[in-house]
This record gives structure tokens, C-alpha cells and sequence, in this order.
């Protein structure tokens, strides 16, 4: 421990002894290095932050989801430091003031271009800064240009967005035109060719739409009328059956005025199957019962006579007008029959005109698909583009507006100057230190005899007279008056800068 000590302090005593080389040397590195960063041109940045809203009022209906449009102002985002939105900006703002040549505007591009930085902090916000250097500038017109530079940047943004939207829907409107027009007219000529094909086979081809349609729809409609023909059929039936079981005459009153039972009870059985019951039904078996116990007793048989009966009357109406709609659909059956065979026959005798009005058939509805879907596309993109012009579709709310910088962001100028003036005592001691190391003396006695082999009796201490030791507190006074000097330019330096900071306009 004892010998590190004895070599800082012979260390010490090395610097010390060329304690003005040591000054020279800071003063030298000092001055140079303040004047190197005080050449540092300053930089300016200018920052804003842009809210963007997408919301889709009719989303299903036009097409504008919040997807989308979230797609497209990414997109925006991407494209906004390409060459032709740089190019806007140089030319929108002083930068562009004193370019003359396409080779100086593509340099002032791309030296923008790493000056610009975009990014989209949370949903839907954007930062969106700019840095600009002093250098060829003064400091007032690097804040104010790098205010301006952002502002361009989120107008061009805005109008991407709003302009970019409203631009691709009329060049889509425009194309859908163009197409629905080119199917108009085709859509006509097809028309044409099928009413002249029908007008000219108009005996091979009755009826609307194709041979194999007509037959196939001729089909369905025999298998309803078959369906129709069984259940009226069926109907006829029970009508008959029932005519077959009620008596044309019942038995009239007696002669003495009073009623006949007998007459009553077939009376209220013919009405009973006039209803529809059959003679399996309780009270029809009740009351034939009852009129053959009237007959066995012989009730009326002597003195009543027979009148028509109504229920008889009334089932061979009902059986008049089921037989009639049974013929109806027999008749309607015979007849859609014979076109069907017909149509087969003349499909057999000509097969080309039913596979050329086929042909001619499913050209014209291709067209016609096709046109009513572009028709259908027009019309959404129309709605579209009225959303778009009309709402907003998309909202822009600048949350910070493009700041003017104060001060500037580089070079960090006072810890340069720090750091300088901590180079340069550094580097004043180092170099003292080095010389010291160079030098052929011995600051002690040990240091000597350990050098040349040989004992040390002693040393003799210096003796200085009054003259000598004013002359060194003189020199003293300078070389503090030097250090203090180095301070204070470092603090003069420091002063000056937060004066100028503070001065940007």
C-alpha cells in the first residue's frame, strides 16, 4: 500500500513540475473542441399527432367497413414518404424555394425522406415528425421549416384519404358505365335474335321458353291435375254411394191430419246422410232401428202416401257438380297431353330448332346476368361514393398540431462543451504524465538507486531565497488565473448557448 501511494505521489509531483504543458495542452484541446461544437449546426424537431376515425354507416350496403378503410389509410400511411408525396412537400414548402434542377429536388427528397418519421402509436393514432438542420440556415428558419413540413405531411395525408377514396370510386363508376353500355348492346342484339327465331318458327315453338322446359313444366302440371282428378273422383264415388242409400220418395202424412212417425224417422235418416254419415254411425243405426220397429208395427201403412224427398234432390246436384269437375280435369288432362305430344313430335321431326332456341335461350340469359349484376355493382358503388361525399365517412382530429420547436433537439451542446472541457484537462494531464515518463530524471533517492545499481547516501533538499519563492507564488497566480480562465470561457460558453436557445423565433 505504502509503494502505490509513493507512485501517485511521484505521478503527482511529474505532472506538477510540468504543470504549464499540462495547461497548454487542455487549453489547446479545449479550444478547438468548443469551436468544433459551436460549428454544429443545429437541429430542429416538430411534432403532431393525428386521430383518425373510420366509421361505416351502411356498412353491408355500400362496402365502406371499418376494415377497409382501416386497410386504406394504412396504405396511406405506407405511401405518404414516397417520391411524388416528398416531392409535394419540397415543393410546398422552403425547401424547394432555391432547387431549380429535377438533380436537386431528388437530393432535397431523399435527404427528407430520412428527416421523416411516421408511426402509429395506439388505434388510429399517428405521430407524425420532422427533423430540419440549421446548417445554411439560421436557427429561427430551421424551427419554422420543420413546423411547416409536418403541416404538409398531414395535409397530404387528409387529402389521400378523402381525395384517394372519391377519385377510385369515379374511375369505377366511369368503368361500370363503359361495361353496362358494351351489355345494353348486346343484351339488344340477343333480344332481337330470339323474337326473330320465334317469329320465324313460331308453329315449332308455342308457348314461353324452351322445348325441354315446356315438357318438363307440362309434366308438373299433369301430375297436379292427376292428384286433382283422384280426389275428385273419389268425391263422386261417395256421392254415388250415398244416392245409392237415400229413397227419391219418403212417406207423406195420414189422413187424418196427424204426423206419421214412420215418415218422420226415414225423413230424418235421409238427412242424416245428406250430412255425410254413414251407416255405421250410432245414431243411423239407432234410428233405422227405430223404423223397422215402426214398420213391424205396422205405423202409417194405412193411410200415408209418398212425397220427394229433399235429401235425394240435393245429392244429385252435389253429384251434377262433381261429375262436372271431373270432366273439367279430364278434358284440361287430354289437352295439355296432346301439346306435350305435339312438341315431341315436332322436337322429333326438327331437333336443330329446339337446340338453336336452346342456344339463343341461354345466350340471352347469360347477358342478362351479367348486366343486371354490373347494374347492381353501379348502383352500390354509387351509394358508396354518395356516403363518401356526403358524410364522413372517415374523421380527422388533430390531437396535437405541428409544434414549433424552441430549442433544438442536436447536438446535445453543453454536454459537448462538458465534455470537451473534461477532454482537455485529461488530455493535459496525460500528456504531462507521458513527458514525465520520458524524461532521464529521478523525482527520489529510491527511484535513483534503483536505477543504477548503486547505494544512495543521501540528497539535499533545495534552498530558495525570498526572491525565488515570490517568483513562484507569481507564477502560481498565473497558472490559476490560466485554469480559472479555461472555467470560465467553459461557463461563458454554456451561458451563451441557453442565451441563443431561447432566442428561436
Amino acid at each position: 500500500m505504502t509503494g502505490l501511494y509513493e507512485e501517485f505521489r511521484i505521478a503527482v509531483h511529474s505532472v506538477w513540475q510540468r504543470r504549464w504543458l499540462a495547461m497548454a495542452i487542455a487549453w489547446g484541446i479545449c479550444v478547438l473542441g468548443w469551436l468544433a461544437v459551436a460549428l454544429i449546426p443545429n437541429t430542429y424537431e416538430s411534432q403532431a399527432k393525428l386521430f383518425v376515425q373510420t366509421k361505416a354507416i351502411l356498412p353491408e350496403n355500400t362496402g365502406i367497413s371499418p376494415v377497409e378503410r382501416q386497410k386504406q389509410i394504412d396504405t396511406v400511411e405506407q405511401t405518404l414518404t414516397s417520391a411524388a408525396n416528398l416531392g409535394k412537400v419540397v415543393r410546398g414548402t422552403d425547401l424547394g424555394k432555391n432547387l431549380v434542377t429535377p438533380r436537386e429536388i431528388e437530393g432535397a427528397v431523399n435527404g427528407l425522406r430520412t428527416a421523416i418519421k411516421i408511426k402509429s402509436e395506439q388505434d388510429n393514432l399517428f405521430e407524425i415528425s420532422a427533423t430540419m438542420s440549421a446548417g445554411g440556415r439560421s436557427d429561427g428558419e430551421a424551427a419554422t421549416l420543420a413546423r411547416d413540413v409536418v403541416q404538409k405531411l398531414i395535409d397530404i395525408f387528409v387529402e389521400e384519404n378523402l381525395a384517394g377514396g372519391r377519385g377510385e370510386t369515379s374511375d369505377t363508376l366511369r368503368f361500370l358505365d363503359e361495361q353496362l353500355a358494351k351489355r345494353q348492346k348486346e343484351l339488344e342484339i340477343a333480344e332481337q335474335k330470339r323474337v326473330k327465331f320465334e317469329t320465324e318458327n313460331l308453329g315449332m315453338l308455342p308457348g314461353i321458353g324452351s322445348v325441354s322446359q315446356r315438357l318438363e313444366t307440362g309434366r308438373v302440371e299433369i301430375n297436379q291435375i292427376d292428384s286433382q282428378l283422384i280426389a275428385a273422383q273419389s268425391a263422386l264415388a261417395a256421392i254415388n254411394g250415398q244416392i245409392a242409400g237415400t229413397p227419391q220418395t219418403i212417406a207423406g202424412g195420414a189422413s187424418g191430419g196427424g204426423v206419421n212417425p214412420l215418415a218422420q224417422a226415414q225423413g230424418e235418416l235421409a238427412g242424416m246422410k245428406a250430412r255425410g254419415l254413414t251407416d255405421q254411425h250410432p245414431d243411423v243405426q239407432a234410428l233405422k232401428n227405430q223404423i223397422a220397429a215402426l214398420k213391424s208395427a205396422g205405423a202409417g201403412a194405412s193411410t200415408s202416401y209418398g212425397v220427394s224427398n229433399p235429401a235425394y234432390s240435393s245429392l244429385i246436384s252435389m253429384r251434377a257438380e262433381r261429375q262436372a269437375a271431373v270432366t273439367a280435369l279430364q278434358s284440361r288432362k287430354a289437352a295439355l297431353q296432346g301439346e306435350m305430344n305435339a312438341m315431341v313430335a315436332k322436337q322429333i321431326q326438327e331437333p336443330g330448332v329446339a337446340a338453336e332456341q336452346a342456344r339463343i335461350a341461354r345466350d340471352y340469359e347469360v347477358l342478362k346476368t351479367q348486366y343486371d349484376k354490373l347494374l347492381a355493382d353501379r348502383e352500390q358503388v354509387r351509394l358508396r361514393g354518395q356516403v363518401e361525399t356526403q358524410t364522413d365517412a372517415v374523421r380527422f382530429d388533430l390531437i396535437t398540431p405541428p409544434s414549433s420547436p424552441r430549442t433544438p433537439i442536436a447536438p446535445n451542446r453543453p454536454l459537448l462543451l462538458i465534455a470537451v472541457l473534461l477532454a482537455g484537462i485529461g488530455g493535459g494531464i496525460g500528456g504531462a504524465f507521458a513527458l514525465g515518463q520520458l524524461s532521464a530524471s529521478y523525482p527520489t533517492a529510491a527511484k535513483l538507486e534503483a536505477a543504477s545499481g548503486l547505494p544512495v547516501i543521501g540528497s539535499i533538499s533545495q534552498m530558495l531565497t525570498q526572491a525565488q519563492r515570490d517568483e513562484r507564488k507569481r507564477k502560481l497566480r498565473l497558472y490559476v488565473g490560466s485554469g480559472g480562465a479555461l472555467v470560465g470561457v467553459f461557463l461563458l460558453l454554456l451561458v451563451i448557448e441557453f442565451i441563443q436557445r431561447g432566442s428561436v423565433v
